[in-house]
């Protein structure tokens, strides 16, 4: 048995108390190792804000969904009604569902600038390779989660958008039909999708997500935080074993996190308050119109943070795939010439050409469309094996790899956009140019990534006591 520490006898109480659960359970122990004695970089900036934000917004979600779930009921007759009633009749019942309609959105965004960071500071360069595959699992839990939710409310757009993004499965060779019965429990989305939906929202997709966060916290503290320089902290050391460019998050990244979440809240708030369907992007207008299998919306389009993604889904026409086609030829003319192949391997670069050309050829562009909009997700988890670059930073990097990043922004907020909108040529032509450089920034980083000339790397990091 354990040695049992024991208080002074003129300790307080907290302190007692403290001491009897350290004996029974690290409490203490876990509080130091994971945030109260845990070193971070001394340089983090604002951008390094969002994570907690995650974390501030995911219990948010959590807390507000089980008082939403004391008054829903999963039943296509009395789903949207249950919503108006917690609407009109529960106390603060609007209250509460416009703070997790709006925490979704908000949830997104966050997590959204939280991966943008982590591509402007190369955070899922080694040794955090782990930590960046926990987060792309955890934002694909979360796309899930949003997913099953959205059908929830049962008006219009929820109903519609669900029967859309389910019949995409439908498109699978072989299986599609029968995967998109087994996701809907009928022929149609009814009843039965209502309660599965619910079920995953509520209990499933939550445990996983939860889970995911924990595993995503774990390998963050084992192998530490980066910071905007891309220095390992942990290589320089004081003689009492911590890092010399780091400092206890307990109080200091406290202090911070707190001012972050108030200045977030102004923000939550000022939206939640005055306009928290913000224009139809956050609550889509229709939805506040009871779901009709009889009357189908002019215009059918998922909810602001699919919509990138759902745009990619949208330009994988007939014509595009014909531009697949060439690029895969093109690239198998380059590899034969510009590559020092054997015999072997020329002809295994032309014959999985010819096959890769087949299949795109013979293959329906709906499965295509729906190929890369799940490869635009996939994609994500081989980043930290996509990016040459010598450097971590994008401080250090030279400053036309600011142009790429800044191009490759640019365009995943023009699909986000056009995915809000009515299709049209143009609007087509955009999407696919888009999709074109989405697809280019990862496939082609092996290569931009490691050209030009780089900045020399300083052994400690840079910041600016305050």
């Amino acid at each position: 048995m354990a040695e049992f520490k024991q208080a002074s006898a003129d300790a307080p109480v907290s302190e007692k108390a403290l001491t009897w659960i350290d004996n029974r359970f690290p409490l203490s122990k876990l509080w130091n190792d994971q945030w109260g004695k845990y070193y971070a970089p001394k340089n983090f900036n604002w951008w390094y804000i969002f994570g907690s934000l995650a974390m501030f917004v995911l219990v948010m979600q959590i807390v507000t969904g089980i008082f939403l779930t004391m008054h829903y009921k999963p039943d296509a007759a009395l789903a949207f009604g249950s919503v108006e009633y917690i609407m009109r009749d529960v106390p603060w019942g609007w209250l509460i569902r416009y703070m997790h309609s709006t925490g979704a959105s908000a949830f997104f965004v966050v997590v959204y600038l939280h991966m943008f960071r982590a591509l402007m500071y190369g955070s899922y360069r080694k040794p955090r390779e782990l930590v960046w595959i926990f987060g792309c699992m955890i934002f694909l839990a979360l796309m899930a989660e949003a997913f099953m939710g959205y059908l929830l409310p049962w008006g219009q757009m929820s109903y519609w958008g669900a029967q859309v993004i389910v019949n995409l499965f439908s498109a699978i060779p072989f299986i599609g039909p029968d995967l998109a019965l087994l996701i809907r429990g009928d022929y149609v989305v009814g009843d039965a999708t209502l309660n599965r939906f619910f079920a995953f929202h509520v209990i499933a997709v939550p445990l996983v997500l939860l889970g995911l966060v924990v595993a995503h916290l774990i390998a963050l503290h084992e192998v530490g935080s980066s910071n905007p320089d891309g220095v390992e902290i942990k290589a320089k050391r004081g003689p009492d074993g911590h890092p010399l460019d780091g400092i206890p998050s307990h109080p200091y990244y406290t202090v911070h996190d707190i001012f972050g979440v108030v200045i977030f809240l102004v923000f939550f708030c000022a939206i939640l308050f005055f306009i928290p369907e913000f224009g139809g992007y956050f609550l889509e207008f229709n939805n506040f119109i009871p779901a009709d299998p009889l009357r189908t919306p002019l215009h059918i389009a998922p909810v602001w943070y699919f919509t990138p993604y759902y745009s990619m889904l949208r330009a994988v026409t007939d014509d595009m795939v014909n531009v697949f086609v060439g690029i895969v030829a093109l690239a198998a003319v380059f590899a034969l010439l510009k590559l020092r192949l054997r015999l072997v391997g020329k002809a295994a670069v032309a014959i999985g050409a010819i096959a890769a050309v087949l299949v795109l050829k013979s293959v329906d562009a709906k499965f295509i469309g729906v190929v890369i909009m799940g490869g635009a997700v996939m994609i994500m988890f081989f980043l930290p094996w996509l990016d040459y670059s010598p450097v971590k930073s994008i401080r250090y990097r030279p400053g036309w790899h600011k142009g790429v990043l800044a191009v490759f922004v640019i365009f995943f907020l023009v699909l986000g956009y056009l995915g809000t909108q009515p299709p049209s040529p143009a609007s087509n032509f955009v999407s696919q140019t888009g999709t074109l450089v989405y697809f280019g920034f990862f496939l082609l980083m092996p290569w931009w990534s490691r050209l030009g000339t780089f900045k020399p790397v300083p052994e400690r990091v840079t910041f600016h006591p305050h």
